[in-house]
């Protein structure tokens, strides 16, 4: 892995996020990290993250914003000057979980905002200033990882907003594999089963005993890591021939069972 280069990870300061941002830090990449966090939250997390020698920096932004995005893009320019990575992992579960038949338009909209509009658009801005850098540079080549859900095809009836924007991320991720294909960026999407991180913690016990009743092959919870190393292998080019690809890390569980 080239020593100089740079990954932006939204949301990549906890959870999902803390976990490709360390294994990226592992593979010698400098970070960019983003969140919706003032930065003196992170400046501990962030300092740990710098001492391992890579160069490391946080921007306070929030993707579901057309000017934060902007701004953000435009701090890793004026930071780093190069971007070879962008991971779309922000995202949001709905502030309540609520049926179907009473979910709000308010979540929705929230929701949808973070989730899909985000990264859609983010991924928008990062794919202009990587084809620029190809064009400047024919060697150059760019990664972009989604991180969707087992959400996108497993349905919640009470969460319905979150499998919207999780299915509505896959085909996004399609769409840019295609568009961004003549250019030699690759697009993917990780899709995450049941990882144990705040967002899942209101649902442990639940999840606890799934788990214990055969819900997954492995019968455990999947762990930040997990994601981190799949994510990794996909900025390490180890899949080269299957741009747009779903890669699972779900521990089994979506695999159809009698």
């Amino acid at each position: 892995m080239p020593e100089n280069q740079v990954a932006l990870v939204t949301g990549g300061t906890r959870g999902i996020g803390l976990g490709i941002a360390e294994a990226l830090l592992q593979e010698g990449l400098d970070l960019a990290l983003c969140g919706v966090r003032p930065p003196e939250a992170v400046a501990e997390l962030v300092a740990r993250l710098q001492a391992q020698g890579r160069q490391v920096a946080y921007f306070q932004a929030d993707v579901a914003r057309s000017a934060d995005r902007t701004r953000l893009v435009e701090a890793v320019q004026q930071r780093f000057g190069r971007l070879h990575v962008l991971v779309n992992n922000a995202g949001i579960a709905p502030p309540v979980r609520a049926d179907l038949l009473e979910a709000s338009e308010e979540s929705f909209d929230q929701v949808l905002a973070v989730n899909l509009k985000g990264p859609y658009f983010l991924t928008q801005q990062v794919a202009r200033w990587m084809i620029h850098q190809r064009q400047q540079n024919p060697s150059y080549q760019g990664t972009i990882v989604n991180i969707g859900s087992i959400s996108a095809t497993v349905v919640s009836v009470n969460r319905g907003e979150y499998c919207v924007s999780k299915a509505g991320l896959a085909m996004a991720t399609q769409l840019w594999a295609v568009r961004l294909a003549e250019f030699g960026i690759r697009v993917y999407e990780v899709r995450p089963g049941i990882i144990q991180t705040d967002m899942t913690a209101p649902v442990r016990d639940k999840y606890d005993r799934l788990l214990a009743q055969g819900l997954c092959l492995q019968a455990r919870w999947g762990q930040p890591e997990d994601i981190g190393r799949a994510v990794a292998m996909l900025v390490r080019g180890e899949l080269p021939y299957s741009p747009g690809q779903v890669l699972l890390v779900d521990g089994g569980l979506t695999i159809p069972r009698l």
